[in-house]
């Protein structure tokens, strides 16, 4: 799968994001301020993690030769994963 550069700048800033938390860590910033950066980080992972399956699965689909069930098929796994990742 070809990753887009839309998809790495995403993750990028949330490799900023922890480096970021755990400075605040170093400098004993508070509970409320730390959680409330590590939450908006989980939330970057997961909208990044829902555009990688969204692309993936518009790719194969688009892609492919399948029939309907295969597509079907392809979708409920495209869902299975973005259920696991919560």
């Amino acid at each position: 799968m070809d990753y887009s550069n839309e998809v790495k700048n995403r993750l990028k800033r949330v490799e900023g994001q922890i480096r970021g938390v755990l400075r605040m860590m170093e400098e004993e910033k508070e509970c409320k301020d730390v959680t409330s950066q590590l939450s908006a980080a989980r939330t970057a992972l997961d909208r990044s993690i829902a555009l990688i399956v969204a692309e993936n699965l518009k790719q194969c689909v688009t892609d492919s030769q399948n029939s309907d069930e295969e597509n079907s098929e392809m979708v409920q796994e495209a869902i299975d994963l973005l259920v696991k990742s919560r």
